[in-house]
């Protein structure tokens, strides 16, 4: 692991925004706004240091723009997939997955990453 490099947080927008139920359902595109305006304003509470937030958004969330600190991609097909390579992608570097997807768990510590739930930056 390169104990160098930034941490990678990898966020599912999805998971995260529906985690609470105030509504998001109407508006997927600007619940998941919202969320990287938090995550722009307040990081990854508990993670000092460098850190490159990436906010992986998909369905009717595609086209949220990015924001200083925080990396929008839009998944081209499913997020799960899209986050996994991400992670695959990321080599030796320091890897943090925020969802509550126990299959993306399951699949995304398999390559190496750690994983939290969605109330690390998302409080209840």
């Amino acid at each position: 692991m390169d104990d160098n490099a930034p941490l990678l947080v990898i966020v599912d927008a999805a998971n995260v925004v529906g985690s609470v139920p105030d509504g998001w359902w109407r508006d997927r595109r600007g619940a998941a706004e919202r969320l990287r305006d938090r995550l722009a304003a307040d990081g990854v509470p508990g993670h000092e240091g460098p850190v490159e937030i990436v906010l992986v958004v998909e369905g009717a969330a595609r086209g949220v723009a990015a924001a200083p600190g925080v990396r929008v991609e839009a998944a081209p097909g499913s997020g799960d997939d899209h986050m996994v390579d991400l992670v695959a992608r990321a080599g030796d570097r320091p890897v943090l997955v925020v969802t509550a997807d126990r299959e993306l768990r399951r699949r995304v510590t398999g390559l190496g990453a750690q994983v939290t739930g969605p109330r690390t930056v998302r409080p209840a």
